[in-house]
């Protein structure tokens, strides 16, 4: 070969090794992008969904059906009262790089603000998931004719969906399905979780039915309106010192209905709940000689919760009722 040839022949070479060390690069670079893509896909570096959720039952849901595939954060503290909740700059941060929210309108308006204005691409509202009602004062069966003042209840789309069991397997069903679309890579996952999440109620709701089937009076009095589905899914009648507002303060004429009723129907307990006063209930309570207890609406779990997670207090609940109503 002269000299000519293998300086060809050394172009050749050269061309043909640039040429795989180009397209090797160029392997290299899609795989990157791949793994970059599937990484932003699932919510974050570590691969998991980053999902927001605005309170304690959305967060019980989020991590019940996520498991280890997501990362929960909940913009509502333990301890703090969901319907006063007043968002910060960091948490409106935090919910602008969150993959999903997970919130419940038209309980707490500022989340509902701070979701509109946001850019997450999942948006969860777990009011579309199943059927609110407009709940006053008194919910359930019981007849009126006590109440002298039924003006003075106010009426509004019920949010406190979670207090049944039955309505909250619903949620569950719509919040599964959500996930199951925003991270397809998980959606296996995501449906097993939910189908247990969704057994867990239904037996939870079985308990319910076993434990209020038989119980000397139906009705019971509670701080504010959070029991109202629960109250007809057992055939009960709730009556709230105050309306859905747990802050609202309740009439003179209210409070003289209450005593009224409570001493015609065999009411033994007026119940409160942690996060809100309990001072109205207790008056009431002393005024009409009956005992107070415990009802929890689990907007938040704290160390003075009867139960770590939202099944054990809503099994406190039940024997709470129970031991009011008199169960057989």
């Amino acid at each position: 070969m002269n000299v000519r040839r293998r300086f060809a022949a050394s172009r050749i070479d050269t061309a043909g090794t640039a040429a795989v060390a180009a397209a090797s690069a160029l392997a290299l670079l899609a795989l990157s992008a791949c793994s970059s893509d599937s990484s932003a896909a699932s919510g974050n570096s570590s691969g998991k969904l980053d999902v927001v959720a605005s309170f304690y039952p959305m967060q019980y849901l989020a991590e019940q059906i996520g498991g280890d595939d997501v990362s929960v954060t909940t913009l509502t503290e333990p301890g703090q009262e969901p319907h006063d909740l007043e968002i910060s700059a960091k948490q409106t941060a935090q919910l602008q790089e969150a993959d999903a929210v997970l919130y419940l309108k038209n309980l707490q308006p500022t989340v509902d603000e701070a979701v509109a204005q946001s850019e997450v691409g999942t948006k969860i509202d777990a009011a579309t998931l199943t059927d609110l009602e407009e709940h006053g004062n008194e919910v359930g069966g019981h007849a009126a004719e006590h109440d002298a003042h039924e003006g003075e209840e106010e009426h509004g789309k019920d949010p406190h969906i979670w207090l049944d069991p039955v309505k909250y397997a619903e949620v569950a069903e719509g919040v599964g399905k959500a996930f199951e679309k925003a991270d397809p890579d998980h959606a296996a996952t995501y449906k097993k979780n939910t189908a247990a999440l969704v057994k867990k109620l239904n037996d939870l709701n079985t308990q319910y039915e076993d434990g209020l089937k038989n119980t000397k009076t139906k009705v019971f009095i509670t701080t504010h309106a959070a029991f109202g589905y629960l109250a007809e899914r057992y055939g009960l009648t709730e009556e709230a010192i105050n309306g859905l507002d747990p802050e609202s303060e309740p009439s003179a004429g209210r409070v003289k209905d209450l005593e009224k009723m409570a001493k015609a129907d065999g009411v033994s307990t007026v119940f409160y709940e942690t996060l809100v006063s309990d001072k109205t209930a207790k008056t009431i309570a002393k005024d009409a000689n009956l005992k107070t207890d415990v009802l929890d609406p689990i907007e938040g779990i704290t160390d003075k919760s009867k139960g770590d997670d939202y099944i054990a207090v809503m099994e406190s609940n039940l024997k709470a009722l129970q031991s009011a109503l008199g169960a057989k």
